[in-house]
């Protein structure tokens, strides 16, 4: 499990992020009115960005979890640690969250145990309450709390998927890759990188993107374009940082990654 903790931040500090469609709009009414929000989408195509832009817009602490198949109830909670012979109790990321009336980010949330779903499920209803057994304790979520989860339909569909009876506990949102337009305004604001890149750049993502019968695991996402515009910006060769920001993880089969590169050299 990977826990961070973002302070507040000013306003010429916010995360950019540029809205794709009423998703900043969503975002307000559910904190506005304690309603906890499903984020689903692709891999890169904007949700833990999303969070980050929301909570620092909002002057918002942001407790953010990417939860994974380890991922327990007492990674969330805390545990009592030992220190100088005494015990002393540790929050957990959940814990501090509603304590402090964080925004709570649960990325890949169906990736999680289920005693981790049933740690969340008072949280997403009138109660919003959290209960710590260890503790004896109810905590009841300080005023600006907010629960927001995320996952990956296309990835979750082979593997795991949230139950019926978790989704409706949630608003939820579906999050895909920007227009050409807009992915090359997003790739132009997050590196600096002059028009001419980002819009090859746009122009190849959406040729492979297109490629439904080489069979990828993945296509390739915004935040990968934005890797790769980063590296043409600071000198490497186009076409290699192409194929080390993008082709190299879109596949291990080394003769379908070197046709890609045909690809690649006719767009740069």
């Amino acid at each position: 499990m990977s826990v961070e903790d973002h302070s507040k931040e000013s306003s010429e500090d916010l995360p950019f992020y540029e809205a794709v469609g009423a998703e900043c709009q969503v975002f307000n009414h559910c904190h506005a009115q304690s309603l906890p929000l499903l984020l689903k989408g692709p891999t890169g195509c904007g949700k833990s960005r999303l969070v980050e832009h929301m909570a620092a817009r909002m002057g918002r602490p942001l407790v953010t979890v990417s939860a994974h198949e380890e991922t327990s109830a007492v990674d969330l909670l805390g545990r009592y640690l030992v220190r100088g012979g005494e015990t002393h109790w540790l929050d957990g990321p959940v814990t501090r969250a509603v304590r402090e009336g964080a925004i709570l980010y649960v990325d890949e949330v169906a990736e999680a145990r289920p005693d981790v779903v049933v740690v969340l499920h008072p949280l997403t209803d009138h109660r919003r309450r959290l209960f710590i057994d260890r503790l004896d304790e109810e905590l009841i979520a300080a005023p600006g709390f907010m629960l927001v989860v995320s996952y990956n339909p296309g990835y979750q569909g082979a593997f795991k998927q949230l139950k019926p009876s978790t989704r409706q506990r949630f608003v939820g949102m579906s999050m895909t890759y920007p227009e050409p337009a807009l992915e090359q305004r997003i790739l132009i604001g997050e590196t600096g990188c002059d028009e001419g890149v980002a819009k090859r750049l746009v122009a190849l993502g959406q040729k492979l993107r297109g490629l439904d019968q080489l069979g990828l695991s993945e296509v390739p996402s915004t935040r990968l374009l934005v890797d790769t515009a980063r590296l043409i910006g600071s000198g490497l060769p186009p076409r290699l940082a192409c194929r080390v920001g993008i082709l190299q993880l879109l596949s291990d089969d080394t003769q379908l990654v070197d046709g890609l590169g045909d690809l690649v050299d006719l767009v740069f």
